[in-house]
């Protein structure tokens, strides 16, 4: 059950409405640490979706097409799309769907289920959101832990839990048929 969500902004008139994530000014990245937590590796998702309804019933849901991951080194892309990570024949989407969100001035606090891999688990997301030029800004951060999604490959224990998660950029109001 989500909370009503303040909807006036630091310094804005109303931000009340549906809000679409602009892929070509927005990124969803991660960070993993690896190498017994010497080194960070880094990677983003280039097709994905999101949508932020903000008044009465606030709700978020971001869908990530879990192929179109990029760490900038191929073979390990291919690894990560295999099913001893995101496995995406079978699980064509990362989604993330809210079950409470709240809006506080500037800070966006949104606590619900990531689907994954062909798990689930529970995630919060911390967000700064600001009106930029009748556009929302938006800086978010999640920590998750790809063991309790069901991904344990992991040999010698390289890869260190959790997972950051980044979603940055602009939310632009909806034209019209963005659910």
């Amino acid at each position: 059950m989500s909370t009503p969500a303040t909807t006036q902004l630091e310094g804005s008139t109303n931000a009340t409405g549906l809000w679409v994530l602009d892929p070509a000014r927005s990124s969803v990245e991660f960070q993993v640490r690896h190498f017994y937590g010497l080194i960070t590796v880094k990677g983003r998702f280039d097709r994905y979706g999101g949508v932020l309804a903000l008044g009465e019933s606030p709700s978020a849901e971001l869908t990530i097409e879990a192929d179109s991951i990029d760490t900038g080194n191929a073979k390990r892309d291919k690894h990560l799309r295999s099913s001893d990570f995101f496995h995406v024949e079978a699980n064509p989407h990362v989604r993330f769907v809210s079950e409470d969100v709240t809006l506080d001035g500037e800070q966006l606090r949104v606590r619900g289920r990531l689907h994954a891999a062909g798990g689930q688990i529970p995630l919060e997301i911390d967000a700064n959101l600001r009106e930029v030029d009748g556009e929302l800004e938006i800086d978010a951060t999640a920590h998750a832990a790809q063991r309790e999604l069901g991904i344990t490959w992991n040999p010698l224990r390289l890869a260190r839990s959790p997972t950051k998660l980044l979603v940055r950029g602009r939310l632009v109001r909806d034209a019209g048929g963005a659910r």
